[in-house]
């Protein structure tokens, strides 16, 4: 190879031999192996020991059993049994609210609870029917899910409510036989005493068919967080592209334009004002192919646009400030921000009363648990601000001036260091195909 001055052009480089260059391969090796290690670390530590990690899961009970007690009895059996269920789960793992028939269809038709067990009126007089010769036919315990929590917080609760009332029947039914040995009941009696309750499951707040079994907030929300997190990296490359800053290669074509004079902070302000431009596209493509083209079950559509533009909108003009920040690594930092440490924490697909400490810690500020919660609201729940809507408009709110705030703050403090992006050129350079 000869000099750049002897005016004979260098000979191209070989992969081969670039390749043998250590220092090459530092970056790029220390980088994808820290994405993969950690990506794996957080994505499978979330979902591997669901019920091991059960903390405090929210389950109504309702005792209505209006008694009289049993004979030689201080409480009626539904007083009993509502104590039988709470000692039969393990401490800690479930947060049983007793509530009254209204307060609990609130709380399902808000959110606020994963399921129910409800202890009808007549349970005590059902129970002591089962000793007289008509008594043929066990009470019904009803177990209410909420599939508007997802599948596998609905089912988690619906198990746990199913085994502590079969557990608090056999518990009562050793009594009741017990008392009916002692009376000399028949065996046909006391078979029937033996397990006296009938536990049934059915649907405590109804969603639409076309709702995925309560999975599409977390799916719509995905596809805010992604179009916001994708279209964000776009614009970003597009602008910097045309401002000459970085080349533009479609295929085997080659453009680079003339470098723009133009300030990093004026830089950040063109990239978010198209950010918010074409966010109202994506907004309503998004919507269309959803429900229009697919059919999802959506109501309240004039809120669900804006709260979906405002929350993607959110997500775009925080990866234009981490990436006016952080320069050529802003993409990957984007990515664990909004996306890796975002997803298992969103508390969508499994809930954070069954997810490490660790994830509910995250999911006070990452943004996938607020815009999850506030689209279920408004899909599930009838847009009821305290089923998660008002923290997701504040979490919205939040993150936006904390994008503005913290991107606008770099960009100014790089502009008056005097901390350039590139040495303006003269003119286009355009090769075509080599």
């Amino acid at each position: 190879m000869t000099s750049a001055g002897s005016g004979k052009q260098e000979a191209p480089a070989g992969s081969f031999a670039v390749a043998r260059r250590g220092k090459i391969w530092l970056v790029p090796t220390v980088l994808c192996a820290l994405v993969a290690l950690f990506l794996t670390l957080l994505y499978m530590g979330g979902i591997l020991n669901p019920q091991g990690n059960l903390r405090r899961l929210p389950i109504a009970l309702v005792n209505a059993d209006q008694g009289p007690p049993l004979p030689g009895q201080g409480q009626t059996l539904g007083a009993r049994v509502s104590q039988s269920v709470i000692a039969a789960t393990p401490a800690g793992t479930v947060d049983w609210r007793r509530l009254s028939q209204a307060q609990m269809q609130d709380q399902l038709a808000s959110g606020k609870v994963y399921g129910a067990l409800v202890i009808p009126a007549d349970f005590t007089g059902s129970v002591a029917a089962l000793a007289t010769p008509r008594g043929t036919t066990r009470p019904t315990l009803t177990v209410l899910t909420n599939p508007g929590l997802g599948s596998l917080g609905s089912s988690l609760a619906s198990q746990i409510t199913q085994r502590a009332a079969h557990q608090a029947s056999l518990e009562i039914g050793r009594q009741l036989v017990s008392q009916a040995t002692v009376a000399g009941a028949d065996a046909t009696t006391r078979t029937l005493l033996g397990d006296p309750i009938t536990v049934t499951t059915r649907v405590g707040h109804p969603i639409g068919r076309h709702s995925g079994l309560g999975l599409t907030a977390f799916y719509f929300a995905l596809l805010l967080v992604l179009t916001g997190f994708i279209g964000g990296n776009i614009i970003n490359s597009g602008v910097d592209a045309a401002l000459g800053y970085t080349d533009n290669e479609i295929g085997p074509w080659h453009t680079r334009r003339p470098t723009v004079p133009i300030s990093r902070t004026q830089t950040l302000l063109l990239k978010m004002i198209m950010t918010a431009g074409i966010t109202v596209l994506t907004t309503s493509l998004l919507m269309i192919a959803a429900i229009g083209i697919l059919g999802m079950d959506a109501s309240h559509l004039p809120l669900l646009w804006i709260f979906s533009y405002c929350a993607s909108l959110a997500v775009g003009l925080g990866v234009q400030a981490i990436n006016a920040a952080f320069g050529g690594i802003g993409q990957v930092v984007s990515m664990f921000v909004f996306i890796a440490l975002a997803l298992p924490s969103s508390g969508a697909t499994i809930p954070l009363h069954a997810v490490p400490g660790f994830y509910r810690f995250l999911a006070l500020f990452e943004p996938m648990r607020q815009l999850s919660g506030g689209v279920r609201a408004i899909l599930y729940f009838d847009a009821r601000a305290y089923a998660g809507l008002t923290r997701g408009w504040v979490m919205i709110a939040i993150g936006v001036a904390v994008a503005l705030l913290f991107g606008f703050a770099m960009t100014l403090y790089y502009d008056r260091k005097g901390l350039h992006r590139l040495i303006a050129r003269a003119a286009a350079t355009s090769d075509e195909a080599p």
